[in-house]
């Protein structure tokens, strides 16, 4: 469910009115802007990106629009790709996240910008690993990993492999959980991370084009026999948690040691307070616990595509990747050595040596079927 119910619009709209996407003619100057995401980045948007953009960009202004959802933003992409090969305006330039593959054949036809080959003074920099198509470009991430508690085990004690984690987890009975894989990321890309580590920490193996219910049995089973096995040594014996926060909440009441959390729920809790500053963050280095990253898209027939590529190179400077890091607790979209050194050696412990991605579609179903069926049969999931 998202975590916002209103629309803003850059230029003095008021908080809660209605910004509907304009139907008449580009405006010179203006980059018609839409996001799916969450409030935050909204926010994040609203109170940073743009101001400083609009500061060094005289002349040109940005439209914040909510789209709602991904299914907003597709139809906002369908309607840009029946305007393709026409003089027809698709009253937008720039989607913050979306996927470059849709609609189907899009990308082949020509309606998005190919960001390599854009002269982007700051392509340059963008870490190889966040690099899904040409098409898009990462501007930040966010990756799955240990958030733990400092005054019950110390750094050098802390897993940094799957094997060493599974080792502590039956060390230490009680002080560790993840949330079911259906309600948080956070739980679901732990289960993930396991059905890796069952397969020779081998991400490759699995593709959104080769699953099939024969090769799921095949792969997951073992995942599961490894996770039942860990159950009697989680929190209440497998008390899984109904979501990220609650994940989050129990560290910070001290009942468990240790959690699968999200990069930026975790930093953003420790800057806040909801998480205790004795809160440590740590990523597996043999293969890291699984994430991804938020890419944009630029229309390559939007009315203001130049200055939406101006926009799309800005994001990747220095203070807006700084930003990213800062204030949404992200991970940059850029390579860390384009990060400011002592960012670097605050969050040296996070930084990835992978960022693994698993596939959606039938896949994120048998997954989350499978682990209820197998794992935890006494759950209801509707709860």
């Amino acid at each position: 469910m998202k975590r916002r119910s209103f629309i803003l619009s850059v230029g003095g709209v008021a908080a809660g009115t209605l910004v509907l996407p304009r139907m008449a003619f580009a405006e010179a100057g203006r980059i018609d802007w839409y996001t799916g995401s969450d409030q935050n980045i909204l926010d994040f948007w609203t109170n940073v990106v743009a101001p400083q953009f609009q500061e060094a960009n005289a002349g040109v202004t940005l439209n914040l629009v909510d789209a709602g959802d991904n299914a907003g933003l597709q139809s906002i992409a369908e309607r840009a790709m029946a305007a393709l090969g026409s003089d027809a305006d698709p009253q937008a330039d720039f989607l913050e996240t979306f996927d470059s593959r849709l609609p189907s054949g899009a990308a082949e036809a020509g309606l998005y910008v190919n960001m390599k080959e854009a002269g982007l003074s700051n392509y340059a920099k963008v870490n190889p690993l966040a690099i899904d198509t040409e098409f898009s470009l990462p501007y930040r991430g966010s990756q799955v990993l240990l958030a733990y508690d400092t005054t019950k085990l110390v750094k050098e004690t802390v897993p940094k492999s799957f094997a060493d984690l599974i080792t502590w987890i039956k060390a230490n009975p009680g002080m560790f959980i993840y949330n079911r894989p259906d309600k948080g990321g956070s739980g679901g890309n732990f289960v993930r991370r396991a059905i890796y580590e069952v397969n020779g920490k081998d991400p490759s193996k699995f593709t959104v084009d080769n699953f099939t219910p024969e090769f799921a049995e095949q792969a997951l089973q073992p995942a599961w026999d490894l996770l039942n096995d860990l159950a009697p040594s989680l929190f209440q014996e497998g008390g899984y948690t109904s979501g990220n926060t609650q994940s989050v909440q129990l560290l910070a009441q001290s009942a468990v040691a240790m959690i699968p959390a999200w990069s930026d729920q975790a930093l953003q809790g420790i800057s806040t307070g909801v998480l205790a500053d004795t809160t440590g963050v740590v990523q597996l280095q043999d293969l890291g616990l699984p994430g991804g990253f938020s890419r944009a898209v630029v229309f390559a027939n939007g009315k203001n595509k130049d200055a939406a590529l101006k926009l799309a190179d800005f994001v990747l400077s220095q203070e807006i990747q700084t930003a990213v890091i800062t204030e949404l607790g992200g991970f940059p979209g850029v390579t860390w050595d384009n990060v400011d050194p002592a960012l670097r050696e605050k969050y040296a412990d996070v930084i990835p040596q992978s960022i693994p991605v698993f596939p959606g579609g039938e896949w994120e179903v048998a997954i989350n079927d499978g682990w209820y069926r197998n794992v935890a049969p006494n759950i209801d999931r509707t709860k």
